[in-house]
């Protein structure tokens, strides 16, 4: 690197991505922003085995489907799937992050994260982003209940 020339920052985030809403389009662009000027943000979208495991249920989008959707919005640089089987250790290796965003959501897995940094001591900026709250329908597991509510009252 020339001296004075500023290093571009990477920015990872990850998650299933299922039904988009504006709480997913606010964490990305809060990610994006704490990278700085110019950053990079990268994000790992769930595989749908992932999900399944993780969330109890099958994705309502399949990982194709998620992953295009990712990859079309306006902060996100890169977007790919995540590896299977789950590994932090490639996805840091790969991509070399300079911060990972978790979400209000992802506390188990940012402590697994953070676990692993201390075993490997990588120099890496854990950040856990808060829940936006914009409309009332801020995780997709909300808009599935709105969905449902719906078609009940619909009947």
């Amino acid at each position: 690197m020339r001296v004075g020339v500023a290093q571009k920052r990477t920015v990872l985030a990850s998650g299933a991505f299922d039904i988009l809403h504006p709480g997913h389009i606010k964490f990305l662009e809060e990610a994006k922003r704490l990278g700085g000027k110019n950053s990079r943000l990268i994000v790992i979208v769930a595989r749908d085995r992932t999900v399944k495991e993780n969330k109890g249920r099958d994705a309502v989008f399949g990982e194709k489907a998620r992953l295009t959707m990712v990859q079309a919005l306006k902060p996100v640089d890169k977007a790919v799937l995540g590896y299977r089987p789950f590994s932090f250790e490639k996805v840091i290796k790969k991509y070399r992050p300079d911060i990972v965003v978790f979400g209000y959501d992802q506390e188990w897995l940012m402590k697994r994260f953070k676990e692993l940094c201390r075993r490997k001591k990588w120099k890496i900026r854990v950040k856990v982003l808060k829940k936006y709250n914009l409309g009332g329908l801020n995780s997709s597991s909300d808009v599935i209940k709105k969905i449902q509510a719906l078609k009940t009252r619909a009947g």
